[in-house]
């Protein structure tokens, strides 16, 4: 939340949610959030620690009613959890639109567990990929709708190359390794 706060960076998913809820209400984290809207960021700050200290005097004597609920079978679970999900979608505008969009994204999510890929990137990507787009529209509009301008300059280039390295060197080095492995 620190990075978040001060330098406008999302370091995790939940970080990310906040970023997209302060751009809906028309601000940005950043080191000017402090002098523009002291009030906000203490009181976030204040109700951090308030839900600490809550939670703490809750959990204490109620350890004994979380540990039962991790008896629980799994099944029973995820079951009860997609009734009140459905129930939830469903009251909220009595709409099939609703509750189609709850079992996309529920199985999206399940295929995402499923084959082990990371739902943090999803979630910031969703977030800051407005925020991108504004940006390179900018850009384009700056540079008269000329794209080369990004191959051109050298920071940008320079992101942009190291942007594919990322991207192209893990999947090479573990086909590489495949490949050594077959030929051994």
């Amino acid at each position: 939340l620190v990075p978040l706060l001060t330098l406008g960076i999302p370091t995790s998913a939940t970080a990310a949610i906040l970023l997209g809820a302060f751009q809906n209400y028309g601000l940005q984290p950043g080191p000017l959030l402090f002098e523009s809207q002291k009030d906000l960021v203490w009181g976030l700050i204040a109700s951090l620690y308030v839900g600490n200290v809550i939670l703490l005097i809750l959990n204490l004597p109620l350890i004994g009613i979380w540990v039962k609920v991790l008896e629980i079978p799994r099944d029973l679970l995820y079951a009860g959890i997609l009734v009140f999900a459905t129930l939830g979608a469903y009251s909220l505008h009595q709409s099939w639109v609703d509750l189609a969009t709850l079992y996309v994204f529920g199985l999206l999510g399940f295929a995402m567990r499923r084959w082990d890929i990371p739902v943090g990137p999803a979630v910031i990507g969703l977030i800051l990929g407005p925020l991108a787009e504004t940006q390179f529209r900018r850009a384009l509009s700056i540079s008269q709708g000329d794209a080369s301008v990004f191959f051109t300059q050298p920071i940008s280039a320079a992101f942009l190359i190291i942007t594919a390295a990322l991207i192209v060197v893990p999947f090479v080095v573990r086909h590489w390794g495949r490949w050594r492995r077959a030929r051994a």
